[in-house]
């Protein structure tokens, strides 16, 4: 069956999918978008998806393109007509179509909306937790306002290429103090040795990740105590355990850091067991 994305109003084969070459969000990245998880039939976490993408349209003073109770259906439809038990859907806001000008559109002018879905393999997914990952560090580039989850990705792209070249498969920003600020499309952790998990605060410097904030929620019912605060790169390489995570990788176990093994260099338990628990804990919501 052949992929469906919604572009606009209307559900269009994947393979024609199209916006307009003047559309902001490919001329300026003036736009926003949200990736959320699919497992077993279900949407994990829309309603705190939905709600940062409230926050980011709202930060950038882009109107929503559909009622934000539109949304919803939307999303699922897009998901039904894929196919997707077990994947991830994309919806992607922008400012929409205007002649290009670094200035806003006139009042009144469409935001522009794409939402795709995709299916993605579990087995492989669980394979590379059961080996883990190994991750680089990189200098902090990124414009300041990182919270907002906007489509201009360029630093996050370039870091993630490094990433693979180095034969990695995630890169940890660093910045001007030496300490870790997130991951190239993740949030950082580490368990270090009081069995404390730390991560950093999203007050500044990161976006607040919703599968980080779902894992608050996670630990507290393993009896887990976390720590927002900013930890170095030594730190990280001295732990038990580090992990990222995110929409698509959930709790994900980080065995390497720029070449140097965490702890034994195998994925941590309370990784595995953050892992395990998250699908029970999150919000699900039928797709």
């Amino acid at each position: 069956m052949p992929r469906i994305a919604y572009v606009n109003g209307r559900y269009v084969a994947h393979a024609d999918a199209a916006v307009h070459i003047e559309d902001r969000g490919y001329q300026f990245a003036d736009g926003v978008y949200e990736v959320c998880e699919v497992a077993r039939g279900f949407i994990v976490d829309m309603p705190r998806h939905l709600g940062r993408l409230g926050r980011s349209l709202s930060e950038l003073s882009i109107a929503w393109p559909v009622s934000r109770g539109v949304m919803p259906l939307l999303m699922r439809e897009v998901v039904r007509r894929n196919h997707v038990t077990t994947g991830l859907v994309y919806l992607q806001v922008t400012r929409g179509v205007a002649s290009r000008d670094f200035l806003f559109p006139p009042a009144g002018t469409p935001s522009s909306l794409v939402i795709t879905a995709r299916k993605a393999d579990p087995a492989a997914q669980a394979k590379r937790a059961a080996a883990g990952i190994r991750i680089i560090t990189v200098p902090e580039n990124r414009w300041d306002r990182v919270d907002i989850k906007s489509v201009g990705l360029l630093p996050n792209v370039l870091a993630k290429q490094k990433a693979k070249e180095a034969g990695a498969q995630e890169a940890w920003f660093v910045d001007a103090d030496g300490m870790v600020t997130e991951g190239g499309s993740s949030n950082a952790w580490i368990l270090p040795k009081d069995w404390v998990l730390v991560t950093r605060p999203a007050e500044h410097g990161i976006l607040r990740g919703i599968t980080r904030t779902t894992l608050f929620d996670v630990a507290a019912k393993l009896g887990l105590r976390i720590e927002e605060r900013h930890f170095s790169v030594a730190e990280a390489k001295a732990a038990r355990e580090a992990f990222i995570s995110s929409a698509t990788t959930i709790a994900m176990p980080v065995v390497a850091i720029d070449g140097d093994p965490v702890a034994n260099g195998h994925p941590g338990s309370v990784t595995l067991s953050l892992r395990q628990a998250f699908f029970d804990v999150a919000e699900k919501s039928p797709a």
